[in-house]
């Protein structure tokens, strides 16, 4: 019997394809969201601390309950709202996981779901595992912000959800509270959940403050907010997340999660537990990143790029039309890194239909010295 694939369309992701290609050409990798340099040695020690005790088997299928009490203890601190540990927070393999969870647990098949592009590559294939319809608007260069009245006209007898991302990756904008309101209202006149993709909650510079759907009682009421600990704490490698929704909606999402993962690596649970009692990691995650964002954007504008303000996330986009404006972005971001020895990627990915805004993204969640090493190669372009 022959195999009928659910994505039959799906091949390998952009991110994969710019970091095999900066192997191959000896390039600097600022294409792929990971840090390149440690997360804090506390953490570290936490983890192998934890081994040692002997916690290596089974935690609870929701999560470790110091972990899940550390994170409303942190909720409470940095949102002033109330949730619940036992009832409200699971912890997930990654955020990724989360996010599916959520849309698998909401999706079925013939419902629809809106997605503002650019979006991240993994919400519309999980939508069509479903059998159900991602229904895509798309944001357009430079500011792109959200028309309401767009997301509100597509909508259908046959949406269920709206997924959203704030802080966005790869356009780096943040909602403000009138974004929050017009979201609200439309979900509330339509009967929709919301799946708010917060992972870089954290990552937002210039004094610009980040809006949760947890803060909004009208989305509070509906909505799966997720998050990532790899994000935070400079581990993207231990794919550990937690997603917060209220007990109904939890408790829907933790039937599929159970089969889906069970449980989460015991003793990173463990040591997360114990590092998030003291807050000032995190606290202070803008100051770090803002200025590494600040390095890579003046060395930028010096090769020659045009640059989209970074409110959020450790990318920075860059228009390079004033470089080659005869290349598309896919084939100006495989010319970068072969010619010049840095990778990108190009935002035509995070659009369905491939829309070309002359725009790449560069990750800054590096090491200056990698910054510096890459800037220097990129300083060829200025000549």
């Amino acid at each position: 019997m022959a195999l009928v694939s659910k994505l039959p369309d799906v091949g390998t992701t952009i991110f994969t394809v710019m970091s095999q290609l900066a192997a191959e050409h000896g390039a600097i990798n600022l294409s792929q969201g990971f840090p390149d340099f440690a997360c804090a040695p506390e953490l570290l020690e936490d983890v192998h601390q934890a081994m040692l005790a002997g916690h290596n088997q089974y935690a609870p299928m929701a999560g470790l309950p110091a972990l899940r009490l550390a994170l409303a203890s942190k909720l409470q601190l940095s949102r002033n709202v109330a949730v619940d540990p036992d009832t409200e927070i699971t912890i997930t393999a990654g955020a990724t996981q989360a996010l599916f969870t959520a849309i698998a647990t909401v999706l079925h098949a013939g419902d629809e779901a809106l997605i503002l592009d650019p979006s991240y590559d993994s919400y519309a294939p999980a939508i069509r595992a479903q059998g159900a319809v991602p229904v895509r608007i798309s944001l357009s260069a430079p500011g792109f912000t959200v028309d309401w009245d767009q997301v509100n006209a597509a909508v259908t007898p046959r949406t269920r959800l709206i997924i959203v991302n704030n802080p966005n990756n790869p356009a780096t904008s943040v909602f403000t509270r009138a974004d929050l309101d017009a979201l609200a209202a439309i979900a509330e006149r339509h009967e929709l959940l919301v799946l708010a993709d917060e992972v870089y909650e954290h990552l937002v510079y210039d004094g610009i403050a980040h809006h949760s759907v947890l803060t909004h009682p009208a989305l509070r009421a509906r909505s799966f907010a997720v998050y990532s600990f790899g994000k935070t704490f400079h581990a993207t490698g231990w794919k550990v997340g937690y997603c917060v929704a209220p007990p109904a909606l939890m408790a829907e999402f933790r039937k599929l999660h159970q089969f889906l993962v069970f449980s989460v690596h015991t003793p990173t649970q463990h040591a997360l537990a114990q590092y998030l009692a003291q807050p000032t990691h995190w606290q202070q995650l803008p100051a770090f990143y803002q200025a590494k964002r600040d390095l890579l954007a003046a060395g930028l504008q010096r090769a020659g790029f045009t640059l989209k303000p970074s409110q959020s996330t450790y990318f920075q986009l860059a228009d390079y039309s004033q470089i080659r404006p005869d290349l598309s972005e896919a084939e100006f971001a495989r010319w970068l890194t072969v010619t010049h020895g840095v990778a990108s990627i190009p935002v035509s990915a995070f659009y369905a239909d491939g829309r070309d805004h002359k725009l790449v993204r560069f990750c800054f969640a590096k090491q200056e010295s990698t910054l510096d090493a890459a800037l220097t190669r990129l300083s060829a372009l200025a000549a």
